[in-house]
């Protein structure tokens, strides 16, 4: 069973990596991504992988879950980014 924490962990999860969501939709219709920065992506990229092996040592659902989808999600930014220079 999930304690109660962790259901505020989930929720926080889903409300952060949904954010991202609108970015990579506008970036992949519009084929267009010169106002977003490499750097800050990458390096957020980065913080996001250590969140994600953050989270499976200490085993928090939440965390794994958030950082795994926002991750792919940055991930495709970043390709994006790089495909539409």
């Amino acid at each position: 069973m999930i304690d109660k924490i962790e259901i505020i962990g989930l929720a926080a999860a889903v409300l952060t990596t949904t954010s991202f969501v609108p970015q990579v939709y506008k970036a992949w219709n519009q084929k267009a991504t010169k106002d977003i920065s490499l750097t800050m992506y990458l390096s957020f990229f980065m913080g996001v992988v250590l969140w994600f092996i953050y989270g499976i040592q200490i085993e928090s659902l939440s965390i794994i879950l958030a950082n795994s989808v926002t991750g792919l999600l940055v991930f495709i930014v970043i390709i994006l980014k790089l495909k539409y220079k």
